[in-house]
């Protein structure tokens, strides 16, 4: 008799990823417009670097979440694709303008930065989100600009000048805020390594209290062992600070150097938790197996 498609770890069988996390990789040609804008200009994008399983969809509809400072994170999360474990490149001086340009030719209306942790900078990257916002901006004036961040926590300032660096970021007034708590508080340590979980829910919280304008965002990751009281949980420590928007989607390991899947969640089961996230007041949810931070990101609820 045959095995049944299975991932074996020990005594704990985990089944073959379901064909609802299955998608069609989209249209070629239109894929490739986005692909070559950012290759001419050798910028890159989270979509490639963490191989999101939406970004043939979103490079369909010419969008896409570019990724600051280089490919090569200074962290090592157990759950990320995203390069690590040798030196990060050099910032290139031209990236804010490139970036800029590659925004207009993609006539984008809305459009996310995010970064790799680049704790060898002195305040941990926050001047180079500000940098890019604004060439952005002056290049893009109608162009709705959104930020997913690291917590900042590991630049070469002081711990004590933390604060400011969320500052920089939060005085060039993007439209939203983003920064992941990732997983459940239980799970923080396991799955984020050089994170912590009070820390992220302070990132939030000093953004909400320097500019209450600002919606802020965060999003889980499921699948890594947590049961649903601990996500309503983190939910509800979200809400206690104000957090306006959520994303929950289905960590999906991308190799076997990665945390194993220790559960697929149905889409009926984000469903009941996207439904239990809005009756606790979040404004904007998507909960689904192929959420990802920046899914749909523009879009009203």
């Amino acid at each position: 008799m045959s095995e049944s498609p299975s991932l074996a770890r020990g005594a704990r069988t985990i089944e073959a990823m379901p064909d609802w996390l299955r998608r069609p990789l989209g249209k070629a040609k239109e894929i490739s417009t986005v692909q070559r804008i950012i290759k001419q200009r050798q910028i890159h994008t989270i979509c490639e670097e963490a191989r999101c399983p939406n970004r043939g969809e979103c490079y369909a509809q010419k969008t896409a979440t570019f990724l600051l400072m280089g490919p090569v994170c200074t962290r090592s999360c157990a759950f990320c694709q995203v390069d690590k474990g040798h030196a990060p490149m050099p910032l290139d001086p031209q990236e804010p303008q490139k970036i800029a340009e590659a925004v207009q030719l993609l006539g984008l209306k809305y459009v996310v930065l995010t970064s790799v942790a680049r704790d060898d900078l002195t305040d941990g990257g926050a001047s180079w989100f500000a940098k890019v916002i604004a060439y952005t901006r002056c290049l893009n004036p109608e162009t709705q600009i959104e930020v997913l961040t690291s917590d900042f926590w590991g630049g070469r300032e002081s711990s004590e000048l933390w604060p400011t660096r969320i500052a920089t970021v939060v005085e060039e007034k993007p439209v939203c805020y983003n920064h992941n708590i990732e997983t459940v508080q239980r799970l923080q340590g396991r799955v984020r390594r050089g994170a912590k979980y009070d820390r992220s829910l302070q990132v939030l919280q000093i953004v909400k209290e320097l500019d209450p304008q600002i919606a802020t965002k965060s999003g889980l990751m499921l699948g890594h062992g947590e049961t649903q009281t601990e996500v309503i949980e983190a939910m509800a420590d979200l809400r206690s600070i104000e957090c306006d928007r959520l994303t929950l989607g289905q960590y999906m390991r991308p190799s076997l150097a990665h945390l194993p899947v220790e559960k697929y969640w149905t889409p009926e089961e984000f469903t009941q938790l996207g439904e239990i996230a809005r009756s606790m007041g979040f404004k904007h949810v998507r909960s689904a197996p192929l959420v990802r931070s920046s899914y749909h990101a523009g879009e009203s609820e």
